[in-house]
């Protein structure tokens, strides 16, 4: 239809989940930034992180958001509203105590989806989001891991022994690594497993998945992604999004 086109050039795609975000951190290594802003609501470039990420969401056409809060998160619901503004439709989870990365999922009742999309709020990342959930549906998954890929050089000759025989060795390698990048799609039966009002970390869930023989995946990010922390990263957000095109 002509709406379905004139939505395309507003809208990446339209992906089929349902997201959450979890902003209801302290932000405690930020303090004294955080004393009376939430974490999500410090403005990196022209607004803040938080709205970066609902944009970037927006951006892929979902519509469907959840927000975890907690610290401050009055603030949020009153900057964000009910997300019309943005078009979507936004509902917030209140934890009165922390939770955990995953542990707000077993609050939520009514998802439209079959597919969620889970992330930390505190990132600043260019992730192409509709790759993610190809890479998802591709590989049959009942979870996955935006995985970030963190290398190591070794400035000296690494050896290989065995029983204290050289068996080789190699001149300053570069060990690359994959770490969480803080965003999962899963579906959405895995909510489920989650404790009712505990604290549960996203790791708790992950290995729990492993252990009842689930399909766990990884996704690389190829793409810029930092994870805003500490007052460094913080810094460097601010100096990076003068450069960043953050439009997938």
């Amino acid at each position: 239809s002509v709406a379905d086109v004139l939505n395309l050039r507003l809208f990446k795609t339209r992906l089929p989940v349902d997201a959450v975000i979890m902003a209801g951190g302290r932000g405690k290594r930020l303090q004294p930034m955080t004393d009376d802003t939430p974490k999500p609501l410090l403005e990196i470039g022209e607004k803040p992180i938080l709205e970066h990420n609902i944009d970037r969401l927006a951006r892929y056409g979902i519509t469907d958001l959840w927000i975890t809060i907690g610290y401050l998160g009055e603030q949020i619901r009153n900057y964000f509203g009910d997300g019309s503004g943005k078009g979507m439709d936004i509902r917030y989870v209140e934890e009165t105590e922390p939770l955990g990365t995953a542990g707000s999922l077993s609050l939520i009742d009514g998802f439209n989806h079959d597919q969620v999309l889970l992330m930390n709020s505190d990132l600043l990342t260019t992730i192409d989001l509709e790759e993610f959930f190809l890479h998802f549906e591709e590989h049959g998954a009942d979870l996955a891991v935006a995985a970030v890929p963190y290398s190591v050089d070794v400035p000296y000759a690494v050896l290989e022994t065995s029983d204290q025989r050289i068996v080789s060795f190699r001149e300053k390698p570069t060990f690359t690594y994959y770490s969480n990048g803080g965003i999962y799609l899963m579906k959405r039966e895995l909510a489920e497993y989650v404790p009712e009002n505990e604290f549960y970390d996203i790791t708790d869930l992950i290995e729990t998945m492993i252990d009842e023989g689930k399909k766990v995946v990884t996704y690389p990010v190829s793409n810029y992604w930092l994870d805003i922390g500490k007052p460094e990263d913080y810094r460097k957000a601010l100096e990076d999004i003068k450069h960043l095109r953050l439009d997938p």
